[in-house]
């Protein structure tokens, strides 16, 4: 093996911090949306219908931009660099949008609202599309540290989690009439207050991360109306060959099945809680649902993420996935003893071993997929950070969607019914058995898809050695030939 190293690209703390707050407006948008949106169906009289169509067309939209932004993104010629300008502009668009989407009076129709809020959906989702895309390209590409690229994603994800710590109390401020008098009204207040403070910490990033100019880079492709043929055929060409790549492959397809069998149970905490501990009685379980997305946070923001960062130091990205995951396995089997009727705060106990399921997952995934895009340098010769960002993120909002359908079907199956006084016997039961069976089996699949990985910290230092020497023999051809 080569001993040789490659000078390595130490990230100042405060750039830490700057790309940091951008994640934790990526994940506010997201986490106050999920809060959000029970007001469609709940106060506004959406049929279940609507609510579908609003949760799948702008996801399909989204789906579909990325891609696309992501090969714009990788060949944007500029004084600015690739990323800087559309991470600003994105934050605008996406925060402006965010706060029109939910300007909806009961008095308009339901009919009304749900045209009004389709449209602005897409906006809302173009902006976050522009913005997310560069800005997760961004993160891979400042530095080329093997541990230091765990660090960056260990700082974003920590300021992240902040958003799924602040957003389950957004719960007790819509319902309470101390505070507003109805749940509608409400997120007419927050979303302004979410969207303005959002869109301020989305464009942090964009200004103080600083990016080489890219105007004269003749070895990326033009962007005009004449490319846009063969731009089309580099977005499939470039799906095509990061997939063919088995270390981005089993990356995306773990963190597909870790996120998504996460997301198809989430809810039903909220519904074992008041069903199973609290005999369906919403108001004696209080604050106890909203504590347990809150707590979970907190340990994932103060406990997790330090940890995970710190074990893959000690014992590399992949095995302290392992490890993690491992982990979180221990919380979902203790789910089960630990939902005690009359005594909710059992429950606490397994949030730390729950939570590092998805506080380690993509604490590890980000920094691994930066790695990966280093082995596509050397192979291609081009760095495609946006593209490869956009197909691991588009795995998550498949997942997601996916997960959607997958709650639905399963309450369905246990005969649960979400409106109801009491459920049918067996019913809560179901619901519990899948609510620690489905991440067991997500996640160790997972493992298993993930034994083999092989990008190592010494493998990482080869492929950087080598990139640099083609560089070095590339720039030495050039000077040849103008000599």
């Amino acid at each position: 093996m080569s001993n040789e190293k490659v000078a390595t690209h130490k990230v100042p703390f405060g750039q830490k911090v700057a790309f940091g707050l951008g994640m934790l407006a990526n994940q506010m948008f997201p986490a106050a949306l999920g809060i959000f949106m029970v007001v469609l169906v709940q106060d506004l009289g959406f049929p279940g219908w609507m609510w579908g169509i609003l949760f799948f067309l702008p996801r399909v939209f989204d789906s579909i931009t990325d891609p696309i932004m992501g090969f714009i993104s990788d060949n944007t010629r500029s004084v600015w660099g690739r990323r800087r300008q559309y991470v600003f502009v994105g934050a605008i668009i996406m925060g402006v949008a965010f706060v029109i989407m939910w300007q909806l009076y009961r008095e308009s129709g339901v009919d009304y609202n749900f045209i009004y809020f389709l449209m602005w959906s897409f906006v809302f989702y173009l902006g976050l599309t522009i913005f997310s895309v560069p800005y997760v390209a961004m993160g891979y590409e400042m530095s080329d540290d093997f541990h230091e690229r765990t660090d960056i994603m260990a700082v974003a994800q920590w300021i992240g989690q902040w958003a799924w710590v602040i957003a389950p109390w957004f719960w007790v401020v819509m319902y309470d009439p101390d505070w507003f008098e109805n749940a509608d009204a409400a997120t007419r207040n927050l979303a302004i207050w979410v969207g303005v403070i959002c869109m301020i910490l989305a464009m942090i990033p964009a200004i103080f991360i600083k990016q080489k100019s890219t105007k004269d880079d003749d070895s990326l492709i033009p962007l005009s109306l004449k490319n846009i043929g063969g731009g089309l055929k580099e977005i499939i060409s470039g799906f095509k060959e990061a997939f063919k790549m088995v270390p981005f492959r089993k990356l995306c397809i773990s963190t597909f099945l870790i996120f998504n069998a996460f997301n198809t149970v989430a809810a039903f905490s909220f519904f074992i809680i008041v069903y199973h501990m609290f005999n369906g009685d919403a108001g004696a379980a209080g604050v106890w649902p909203t504590l347990f997305g809150s707590l979970g946070a907190l340990v994932t923001t103060f406990a997790v993420i330090p940890t995970v960062a710190w074990m893959s130091k000690k014992i590399g990205k992949k095995n302290a996935f392992m490890l993690s995951q491992g982990i979180s396995l221990v919380g979902y089997i203790a789910f089960w003893f630990l939902f005690v009727p009359g005594k909710p705060y059992m429950f606490i106990f397994a949030l730390p071993f729950f939570s590092f399921g998805i506080g380690g997952l993509f604490t590890l995934m980000m920094s691994m997929t930066a790695d990966v895009c280093d082995l596509d340098e050397l192979n291609t010769g081009k760095r495609r950070e946006g593209i490869f960002g956009a197909i691991y993120w588009w795995m998550v909002k498949f997942g997601f969607a996916i997960a959607g359908l997958l709650s639905g079907a399963i309450m369905t199956l246990v005969g649960f019914a979400p409106d109801a006084a009491s459920q049918p016997e067996g019913a809560v039961t179901g619901l519990r058995l899948f609510f620690s069976g489905v991440p067991i089996l997500g996640t160790a699949i997972a493992m298993l898809i993930m034994r083999n990985y092989d990008i190592t910290e010494e493998r990482a230092s080869e492929i950087r050695v080598a990139i640099e020497k083609k560089k070095a023999a590339k720039q030495a051809q050039t000077t040849n030939a103008k000599n």
